[in-house]
């Protein structure tokens, strides 16, 4: 059971905390309300642009790396379509410092058309080398596309093209910032060998006089249920045909949820499970294969793919998973296999939360879509899905009116 102490400042910011007297670091986990999905369609990639220019220099900072270096500490961030994600572990006696640097860009960030071409530069390069010039790098685009017509998943993190990033203006950069970057819009999960009452020291002493913004109500388009088979064919410079199968589900916040994810399991997690055991090493239809849901806020997806072996087409491939699909629809889930996903998962989430800077990325999140104190009731959650729940929930969800199915093709592929 992990313990969660909880404070707000007048301005918004939510600040949730869990000492661990166990390690002599401290980890900050600032996480902000802002993801690819709130992008204009015309301007994607600003979130994930902005990952990159919080580490360009604040307005009291020139340079974020080396405080951090100096003071023993590591930092890191990601961006998703929901959420972009800062994190810095330091000893704890340097804790403060991690205050001090988060808050000072969270104020402001020195915004520059030279820091700004440099972070374009990067992005613009990050784009090329993992979705134009690797192998499958362009799937979650196909995908993507395919999958979504009106919610803004339907564009990855990187952003819909490169010209939209390259294309920034300083003055949409700054609006971007001022719109989502703000104390009201954030929360800060603090854990490690820090005490609460220092955790609320620090975080007035530094965030206390940041001014709240203005923060526009989201106000998503809402994406219609699919009601039609999504096919598409690609020929790629690519060593192998590969299957892609993409199946809408609930959301991150839906009860459903987490019967989806113990589905994923059950199908691929590990040598005994389910497409492995089958179309893997018993039939030999694919030399490797993988299940598993997006985990998004709003609706996701499910996701299987799969390359076959050789000798084997990508329509006896599909044929196969589908058929595996329709034996979970149609025959319940044995208890041992079931209890066996579940052991596995409540070892994975006890393993996870030992770790200080996991606790607090974890609360952060789970304050985000609900409340910190959640944290504590996954477990059960997972517990509770039965074998009744899988069936009912694999007979709505794999449908071929609810698929979509991207064949990745070799280009030799098609010169024959």
């Amino acid at each position: 059971m992990i313990t969660v102490n909880r404070h707000i400042l007048e301005n918004g910011l939510r600040i949730v905390h869990s000492e661990d007297t166990t390690t002599q670091m401290v980890a900050l986990n600032l996480l902000y309300d802002v993801g690819a999905r709130d992008e204009h369609p015309e301007h994607t990639g600003f979130a994930h642009l902005f990952e990159h220019l919080m580490f360009g220099g604040s307005i009291n900072i020139p340079d974020y790396d080396t405080p951090v270096q100096n003071a023993g500490g590591e930092n890191n961030a990601w961006t998703n379509n929901d959420i972009t994600n800062y994190y810095i572990t330091l000893p704890c006696n340097n804790a403060e410092i991690g205050f001090w640097l988060e808050s000072d860009r969270m104020l402001s960030l020195d915004f520059n058309e030279k820091s700004l071409e440099i972070q374009k530069n990067v992005v613009t390069e990050e784009f090329k080398q993992r979705n134009l010039n690797q192998p499958y790098g362009d799937v979650s685009h196909i995908l993507r596309e395919m999958a979504y017509k009106t919610h803004p998943y339907r564009w990855p993190t990187i952003g819909k093209e490169i010209s939209h990033i390259m294309n920034a203006t300083l003055e949409e950069v700054k609006d971007f910032f001022y719109s989502f970057y703000a104390p009201n819009n954030a929360i800060l999960a603090v854990s490690g060998n820090i005490t609460f009452e220092e955790t609320k020291r620090l975080a007035a002493k530094w965030f206390g006089d940041i001014p709240a913004r203005d923060i526009k109500p989201r106000e998503l388009p809402q994406e219609e249920p699919q009601t039609e088979e999504h096919r598409v064919t690609v020929f790629r410079d690519v060593p192998v045909d590969t299957l892609y199968m993409a199946f809408h589900i609930c959301g991150r916040r839906d009860s459903s949820y987490h019967t989806f994810d113990i589905m994923s399991d059950i199908l691929c997690n590990g040598r005994s499970s389910r497409l492995i055991q089958r179309l893997v090493i018993e039939k030999k239809i694919f030399s490797s294969i993988d299940a598993y849901i997006s985990g998004s806020i709003d609706s996701g997806l499910f996701h299987i793919t799969g390359k076959p072996c050789d000798g084997i087409s990508l329509e006896e491939a599909e044929k196969a998973v589908w058929e595996e699909l329709e034996d979970l629809k149609n025959h319940p889930v044995e208890e041992l296999e079931l209890e066996k996903v579940k052991n596995r998962y409540e070892s994975e989430q006890i393993f996870s939360n030992i770790n200080y800077l996991n606790v607090a990325t974890n609360l952060a999140f789970f304050e985000l879509i609900g409340k910190a104190e959640d944290i504590n009731d996954e477990v059960r959650k997972y517990r509770s899905v039965s074998s009744e729940q899988i069936t009912e929930m694999a007979r709505k969800c794999f449908i071929k009116t609810n698929s979509n199915i991207l064949y990745y093709k070799k280009a030799s592929d098609e010169i024959e």
